[in-house]
């Protein structure tokens, strides 16, 4: 069997009156992403872990923020797209594990609800998708509510 490791991460903004997706869904705060699609930041994080798992480049590469196909595009259909690659490769996810850096709004109780869009897009069971958050106690951008930052870490296994 052939195993392969991605990490990912990836950076936003936060802006008053914009909305806030991460894992999938749209999390109520007054706050919320800037970006050329709707800025999920914790799934770009996860398509670039499993775009780096493959040595397929990045999610700029593949979904250009140049390219106007992809202006306010759902991150669910880039994860869709980034996960038939992995496929099309003849991978399956192994299991995911995420953080979210984010001082406000806590989002543990939104975890199960992104874990099982997560999962359906990746065609994998529940518990093979972590999702963790944390805050920066304050310090830095995250701190001063400015934006939001995700990690993600992919295992992706290739049977023989």
């Amino acid at each position: 069997m052939a195993y392969r490791i991605g990490f990912g991460t990836d950076y936003h903004q936060l802006s008053a009156g914009k909305k806030l997706w991460l894992g999938g869904i749209q999390i109520p705060h007054e706050k919320g992403s800037i970006g050329h699609s709707d800025a999920d930041v914790l799934l770009h994080a996860i398509c670039d872990a499993l775009l780096g798992a493959l040595n397929l480049g990045d999610i700029g590469l593949h979904f250009p923020d140049t390219d106007a196909t992809y202006k306010d595009i759902d991150s669910k259909i880039l994860l869709h797209k980034t996960f038939q690659l992995v496929r099309k490769n003849g991978f399956y996810l192994e299991n995911l594990d995420t953080t979210i850096c984010l001082e406000r709004p806590k989002i543990m109780q939104y975890a199960d609800q992104m874990r099982r869009v997560i999962s359906g897009l990746l065609e994998a069971s529940e518990d093979a998708i972590s999702i963790k958050a944390t805050t920066t106690e304050k310090m830095g951008f995250v701190g001063r509510e400015e934006g939001v930052v995700a990690y993600a870490v992919v295992l992706l296994k290739k049977p023989e």
